[in-house]
């Protein structure tokens, strides 16, 4: 192994923890149906992998694509409510090709399906630690998917590469591997550039760098500006993220034995306490507050609370302990906190000096100069 190949090799402890998450289109064929070669091919590995020690939670798309031929859809409705019935019908199909390959090996599979609710709720999101937990030590393979049949702006928006990060914090994952239909993230699009080649290791993402990662397919609602997304969520939680091919059958293998494939996002080396990482990353944001560069300076620097007396602007309707993103005048994010008063009222009393605490220092995440979000 040269220096080079060694600086992409990830140190697992031994037993690890391990969330992997397939893609749609990785998981499908040209004609749009369930890939049943592709299951079978993430199945072994993941049986490998629990052979050679690992604890393995698997996060599977595909409900929708898996649906649209069942009940003879050539191409993916528009409408929420047809998105949410053929999901339906695809979850039992999914969960089927999975059970056909796994149960002969001897790996019993439990379906988890998760919303935002089950991340936002405080209590919510300690049940669904709790069964994940207990799942894994009863030797079950947890095979998660948003439940796509009540969770209509995951529809729309695609959360499983999110989904993911947040189950890596949520059970102390050691890793997250992505697998997508590409060998890791690209220097550029290859779609159109023969000149893409792979990036071995990232030790920070930023936009330079999110803005060669390119585009989702027409199955999948993500793409690898999504999986860089999740990598930098799972920094936070000191997870480090491998990007890489599903079409491999050794990903999970290469990973467990230290050898070199793919793409190594290294996690960020400060981590956020789990109040904290569940402030940052469970949480939506209802409203932003934008700040002077004095209050930036202070958030980032200093650690303090956010003052109204730095604050110049307010956006969104929001109420005392929601989540609000924390930016600069441009709009950069700086920080997401928990608000100690609502939106009309941080309105009434930005920039003065004499007002309530807006965000305390307890309740406040900054995100710069790291993953991010």
């Amino acid at each position: 192994m040269t220096e080079r190949e060694a600086a992409r090799v990830l140190e697992l402890a031994p037993n690890p923890t391990l969330v992997v998450k397939i893609g749609s289109s990785s998981l499908v064929d040209d004609d749009g149906r369930v890939d049943a070669d592709a299951v079978a091919r993430v199945g072994r590995q993941v049986v490998d992998a629990r052979d050679a020690g690992a604890r393995v939670v698997l996060v599977s798309s595909g409900a929708i694509a898996a649906g649209l031929p069942e009940l003879g859809y050539d191409s993916r409705p528009a409408d929420i409510e047809t998105l949410q019935a053929i999901a339906a019908v695809g979850q039992v199909r999914l969960m089927m090709e999975y059970r056909a390959c796994l149960e002969p090996a001897g790996v019993r599979v439990g379906q988890v399906l998760l919303t935002r609710f089950d991340f936002e709720e405080r209590s919510q999101y300690l049940h669904a630690r709790s069964t994940l937990r207990r799942l894994l030590e009863i030797g079950v393979l947890p095979i998660v998917n948003e439940n796509d049949t009540v969770a209509d702006d995951e529809i729309r928006f695609g959360e499983n590469d999110r989904l993911s990060a947040l189950v890596a914090h949520l059970i102390a994952a050691d890793a997250l591997v992505l697998l997508t239909d590409q060998p890791g993230l690209l220097s550029s699009d290859p779609r159109l550039s023969e000149d893409a080649t792979l990036i071995d290791e990232v030790h920070a993402v930023d936009a330079e760098l999110e803005a060669v990662a390119g585009a989702g397919g027409p199955l999948g609602s993500g793409g690898m500006a999504s999986k860089l997304a999740a990598a930098r969520m799972a920094g936070w939680s000191g997870v480090a993220t491998l990007i890489a091919d599903a079409a491999r059958d050794d990903v999970l293998a290469a990973l467990m034995e230290g050898r070199s494939v793919g793409t190594v996002v290294r996690p960020h080396d400060r981590r956020l306490s789990s109040r904290k990482l569940w402030i940052a990353f469970a949480q939506a944001a209802a409203g932003r507050i934008f700040v002077d560069d004095g209050a930036a300076r202070a958030l980032e620097r200093e650690g303090s609370s956010l003052l109204a007396v730095g604050v110049v602007a307010v956006s969104g309707d929001f109420h005392t302990g929601d989540v609000v993103e924390v930016c600069s005048r441009e709009g950069a994010l700086v920080a997401k906190g928990l608000t100690r008063v609502d939106s009309k009222e941080v309105a009434e009393i930005l920039g003065k000096r004499d007002a309530p605490v807006v965000c305390h220092r307890d309740d406040l995440v900054v995100l710069t100069g790291g993953p991010g979000l």
